[in-house]
């Protein structure tokens, strides 16, 4: 069961996109076009995650660079809204958890949206980001994951991520068994997660296994249909589910 939203809920004002992976299993399509510039339903993937982050409220967002770095900062830099920061990684790619870290000067010390910059859905009833803020409880949580039932995502073949009780606290997939949730690439993260995390490069995994042991990762369940688009067949499967979902 998700977690209940909160009486008085917090809206970040500030978010991160990470957008600075080589996209490898996107090949041959990422040979000339990083990933985030990757186009479904007209507009790319990078421009699907900061709409729906301005339409959440927020007002700046962090932005990290490194592969076909220029290409990826040019594009940002034309938006209006939301205000674009860049973090840039040319020098070293530093994976989720050490390109947040990096980051972390930008993000200020409230909790803020982070968001892979292919994270990828249709909505359901309610906005997920305005859900996933709702839901955030900052004396429970370090972490608040958005989720996609596992077995209902498009696109994925992975046995999932995770397990959460009915309070919405989160624990690994046990080995050898199919998980009922995916994480969906979007999380609301307490800069408290990252107190005296790894120097350099690192996932962003290291810290959620931290915040398991702390008791203090959360999961909510997401409405809509999440789509993986880690492949090129997945841009295919993509445009039609959208186009099947507004038709």
């Amino acid at each position: 069961m998700p977690t209940s939203p909160s009486q008085t809920p917090f809206h970040p004002k500030r978010a991160m996109v990470l957008a600075a992976g080589i996209g490898k299993r996107m090949r041959p399509v990422t040979a000339t076009v990083p990933k985030p510039l990757i186009e479904i339903a007209g507009r790319s993937l990078m421009d699907h995650a900061l709409d729906r982050l301005t339409k959440a409220g927020v007002e700046e967002v962090v932005v990290n660079v490194h592969y076909l770095a220029d290409l990826v900062e040019t594009h940002v830099k034309k938006r209006k809204a939301p205000k674009i920061l860049i973090s840039d990684e040319r020098g070293a790619l530093l994976e989720t958890g050490g390109g947040i870290t990096k980051a972390l000067p930008l993000l200020g010390d409230e909790p803020f949206y982070v968001m892979n910059s292919d994270s990828f859905w249709i909505e359901g009833p309610r906005p997920n980001l305005d859900w996933l803020a709702r839901a955030w409880d900052d004396s429970r949580m370090d972490a608040l994951l958005m989720l996609a039932p596992t077995v209902t995502a498009i696109g994925y073949p992975g046995p999932g991520d995770f397990i959460m009780d009915k309070d919405g606290r989160l624990a690994r997939r046990i080995e050898r068994t199919v998980a009922p949730f995916v994480y969906s690439g979007t999380a609301i993260l307490s800069p408290r997660l990252f107190a005296d995390a790894p120097q350099g490069s690192f996932s962003l995994n290291v810290l959620f296994d931290r915040a398991i042991e702390a008791g203090r990762l959360f999961g909510i369940r997401m409405d809509g249909t999440w789509l993986h688009v880690g492949t090129p067949e997945a841009i295919r499967e993509a445009e039609m589910s959208v186009s099947e979902s507004a038709a």
